[in-house]
C-alpha cells in the first residue's frame, strides 16, 4: 500500500515531466528504451520455452532457463511440444484473417480440449502449477507498527522502478490516435491500483510489457481492455477457477510467445542500427542487461546508460567557432585559432551544451592566450538560460590566463535572467578580467558592443610594452 501511496503522490506532484516529454521518454534515450523493450520481448519468448516444451527448467532468469533446455534436450516432452506448436500455428494462421480476435481463445481451448479427450497426463496444466483460489481474498488493513526504514525505502525503490517501467510500456504501445499518454494520470492510476491491491494482500505491481503485448495481440483497442480483463478475472476467481485449472500450459506459453513476437520492432531496430555508433552501443547494452538481469536492474542499467550517453554527447559534440565580420553585414564562421593574436579581439561562439562535461570540454577548446600581447576574447552566449558552477569555474580560470598576458575576457549575449548570476560569480570575483554584456532584442548587438568596448580598451593599453 505504501508503494501505491508513493505513486499517487508522484502523480499529484506532476513528477511525470521528469520521465516523459510529450510522447517520448525524457531522460531515457530512444536506443535504450528500444533495447529494453526488445529484451523484454525476447525474455518473454525464451521464458515461455519451458512451458512450451514441457521442461521443468531451473534458473533465475529466462536466459538461464533457456540454457538449461539447450543443455538438457532429453527433458523435452514431445507431447507438450505438439500442443504448443499447434497453438502457435492457430495463432499465426488466424492473425491475418477476420477471425484474428478469436485466435487466442481458439489456440487455448482447442488444444486443451484435445489433451483432455486423449487423457494425456504428461502435458502440464494450470492446476499442476498450483491451486487457483476461489472467491475474493480477504480484506486486511495495514498496521502502523509494520512501518520501518526498510519498508519505506523499499517502497520508494519499487515505485520508482515501476513508474519508469510503466513509461516504457506507454512507449511500446502508443495511443492509436497518436496522442501522448498522460504520465501523471498513469502514476495516479497505478497508485490507486496498488493501494487497493494492498487491502487484499496484493503485491506491488506496475505496467507490464508482456501483459500489454498480450492485450494488443488479443485485439485490445483501448485502455478499457485492462478494466474488462480485471472484471473477467473476478468472474474466473468466483466461478470458473476449476475450468481454468484444466488449461494446458503449452497453450499459454504459445499465446505469450505470439504476443511477444508481435511486439518486436525490427524496422525501428534497423533505423537505430543505421545511425550513430552510440545508439548501437546503447541498444546492445540495454538488451543484454535485460536478458541477463532482473527487470529492476535492467531498468537501472538503461537509465545509467542514457545519462552516460548524454554526458558523452555533451563532451563529443561541443564545437567552438570563430566569427569574423565580412564587411557587408555578414559573419563568417571558421575554426578558432590555436593561439590568440596580439592586440585584437577574437569573437567565439559555442555549439553544444555547456553543462558539466561540456564546460570542461570548452576549456580545452579555447585558444591559448600564453605568449600573446593583450589578448582579448569575446565569448558569445546567446540563448543560454542555464550555466552551472563548472562553466563559471572554467571561464574564471580562462579570464585569469588572459589577464596574465595583459588581456581580458568579454561575455556577450547573456540573457537578462542570467545577468545577476554572472555579476555575482564572474564580475565580483574577477573584477577587471571579465566584462559582461546583456543580450538585446537585436541579434548580435551585444557582441558588437563588446567588440567596440574591447577595441577602446586595447587603445588604452597601447602604451604598455609588448
Amino acid at each position: 500500500m505504501l508503494t501505491g501511496a508513493v505513486m499517487i503522490a508522484a502523480g499529484i506532484l506532476r513528477l511525470g515531466r521528469y520521465i516523459r516529454f510529450g510522447r517520448y521518454i525524457r531522460f531515457v534515450s530512444r536506443s535504450v528504451m528500444l533495447g529494453f523493450l526488445t529484451g523484454v520481448s525476447v525474455n518473454i519468448v525464451i521464458g515461455q520455452l519451458p512451458d512450451l516444451l514441457g521442461v521443468n527448467a531451473s534458473g533465475g532468469v529466462a536466459s538461464q532457463k533457456a540454457w538449461y533446455i539447450a543443455t538438457h534436450p532429453g527433458d523435452i516432452n514431445w507431447a507438450a511440444v505438439a500442443v504448443g506448436i499447434s497453438a502457435l500455428l492457430v495463432l499465426f494462421g488466424l492473425a491475418r484473417t477476420r477471425f484474428a480476435l478469436f485466435g487466442s481463445l481458439v489456440a487455448v481451448v482447442v488444444p486443451t480440449a484435445i489433451v483432455a479427450l486423449l487423457r494425456n497426463t504428461s502435458v502440464a496444466t494450470v492446476s499442476d502449477e498450483g491451486a487457483i483460489p476461489t472467491g475474493l481474498p480477504p480484506l486486511a488493513l495495514p498496521h502502523l507498527s509494520d512501518l520501518s526504514i526498510g519498508v519505506v525505502t523499499g517502497a520508494l525503490a519499487i515505485a520508482a522502478i515501476a513508474l519508469v517501467q510503466g513509461a516504457g510500456v506507454a512507449e511500446s504501445a502508443p495511443n492509436p490516435d497518436g496522442s501522448p499518454s498522460h504520465t501523471n494520470g498513469d502514476f495516479i492510476g497505478q497508485g490507486v491500483g496498488n493501494l487497493l491491491s494492498g487491502l487484499f494482500h496484493g503485491t506491488p505491481v506496475g505496467g507490464s510489457v508482456g501483459s500489454t503485448a498480450l492485450n494488443v495481440s488479443a485485439g485490445a483497442r483501448s485502455r478499457r481492455s485492462s478494466v474488462f480483463a480485471g472484471l473477467w478475472m473476478l468472474v474466473i476467481l468466483v466461478a470458473l477457477s476449476g475450468l481454468v485449472g484444466a488449461v494446458a500450459m503449452p497453450t499459454l506459453g504459445a499465446v505469450l510467445i505470439f504476443a511477444a513476437v508481435k511486439s518486436l520492432r525490427p524496422g525501428e531496430i534497423a533505423v537505430v542500427w543505421k545511425t550513430a555508433h552510440t545508439g548501437k552501443i546503447a541498444l546492445l547494452v540495454t538488451f543484454g542487461a535485460t536478458l541477463a538481469l532482473p527487470v529492476a536492474a535492467a531498468v537501472g542499467v538503461g537509465v545509467f546508460c542514457s545519462l552516460l550517453l548524454q554526458l558523452n554527447k555533451e563532451l563529443m559534440e561541443l564545437r567552438v567557432v570563430q566569427l569574423e565580420p565580412t564587411g557587408d553585414g555578414r559573419l563568417l564562421e571558421h575554426p578558432p585559432p590555436a593561439t590568440l593574436p596580439d592586440d585584437r579581439p577574437v569573437v567565439l561562439d559555442v555549439y553544444g551544451s555547456l553543462l558539466y562535461a561540456g564546460a570542461r570540454t570548452l576549456g580545452t577548446k579555447l585558444p591559448d592566450p600564453r605568449g600573446a600581447h593583450h589578448p582579448v576574447v569575446v565569448l558569445r552566449l546567446r540563448g543560454r538560460t542555464s550555466l552551472g558552477s563548472t562553466f563559471f569555474g572554467v571561464t574564471a580560470g580562462y579570464a585569469q590566463q588572459l589577464a596574465a598576458s595583459g588581456g581580458r575576457l568579454y561575455l556577450s549575449g547573456v540573457e537578462p535572467e542570467m545577468m545577476a548570476q554572472f555579476h555575482h560569480a564572474q564580475v565580483k570575483d574577477n573584477a577587471g578580467t571579465v566584462k559582461v554584456f546583456q543580450a538585446t532584442e537585436v541579434l548580435g548587438e551585444s557582441t558588437i558592443e563588446a567588440v567596440a568596448d574591447a577595441r577602446t580598451w586595447l587603445v588604452g593599453q597601447a602604451g604598455d610594452p609588448p
